[in-house]
């Protein structure tokens, strides 16, 4: 109960901090009712609205204010749109879901299957390919590999779309078709490298470990000793990582999301900036940074749920 409470607050005070930043977007970036007002607006016009949308109170007011409403989840309406803009956010966020969920599978199959192979084949060419996809994932840029990817496999070969999202149904259920395929990929690199480098280093430590010696010395077989011992300690770790990393795929997906014209959340929040939607930005900012601080706190459980160790530490 301790270690919950204590992981409750950190996530509230966090949220508190985002929310306060969210809020000082609109203040440092410039004046947002010039952007409400046609160009032919007269000083009266400009100053009426914005004593109606309350920017002409103090800072703290408006703060104060600001955060009534967002807890209530209004930000206003998005000037581009004319509709509220949190409702915006809600109509995207499916689509940055589906695609980072399947990135986060194609990760977890590719990274986690070389991992193993590598970290139980160390010095070996196994090893080396498990190492040197560890490297490039994490140092090949998304967009540069999600243009060369439109370029092969869309422009020159022909075999998936180069941009969009389609979908078909099956079973009542509306689920993605190969248009996902490419992005999810794209994005999925950099976890694939992250999870391939600690499965690798994970599986390699426990195999080090005195239990699995004893279990070698007792004559276990080899395949019970993998699944009982090596894979099952080697996981506890990868739970964290699974977590971040996943966090990282739904915030992280705005390059991806606007190479393939892709209509998630990265999409919408790369329009509302070109065009200086403020409140859009700030619910698509706030809300990115909600699910983020809740899938960090569900992770932490998780993980304290798996290693007893971690909450009395």
């Amino acid at each position: 109960m301790r270690y919950l409470l204590s992981k409750l607050a950190y996530s509230a005070a966090l949220l508190l901090g985002v929310l306060f930043l969210v809020f000082m977007l609109l203040h440092i970036t410039g004046d947002p009712v010039s952007l409400m007002v046609s160009r032919h607006a007269t000083p009266a016009e400009i100053e009426a609205l914005r004593e109606e949308l309350g920017f002409n109170r103090p800072v703290l007011v408006q703060f104060g204010d600001f955060l009534s409403n967002a807890f209530r989840g209004d930000f206003g309406n998005s000037f581009r749109y004319r509709q509220p803009a949190m409702d915006l956010v809600l109509q995207r966020i499916p689509a940055t879901i589906e695609l980072a969920s399947v990135a986060l599978l194609m990760a977890i199959l590719m990274g986690v299957t070389i991992g193993i192979l590598g970290g139980s084949n160390p010095n070996t060419i196994l090893d080396s390919l498990a190492r040197g996809i560890g490297l490039l994932g994490q140092t090949i840029p998304t967009f540069w590999l999600g243009l060369i990817l439109i370029i092969i496999f869309s422009l020159n070969l022909g075999w998936f779309p180069s941009f969009g999202r389609e979908t078909f149904t099956f079973l009542g259920l509306t689920l993605p078709d190969k248009s996902i395929i490419l992005p999810a990929f794209a994005l999925s690199l950099f976890t694939t490298g992250q999870l391939a480098r600690f499965t690798r280093s994970a599986v390699m430590e426990v195999m080090n470990e005195d239990y699995v010696t004893t279990a070698k010395s007792k004559g276990l077989k080899k395949r019970r000793i993998y699944f009982k011992y090596i894979l099952k300690n080697s996981a506890i770790p990868l739970i964290s990582i699974i977590g971040v990393q996943f966090s990282y795929l739904l915030s992280g997906s705005i390059y991806i999301e606007t190479i393939f014209s892709w209509p998630g959340l990265g999409n919408l929040l790369a329009e509302a900036v070109s065009t200086r939607d403020f409140f859009l930005v700030q619910a698509t900012a706030f809300f990115t940074s909600l699910v983020v601080i809740g899938l960090q706190f569900f992770t932490d459980l998780v993980y304290a749920l798996v290693d007893p160790r971690i909450r009395y530490r």
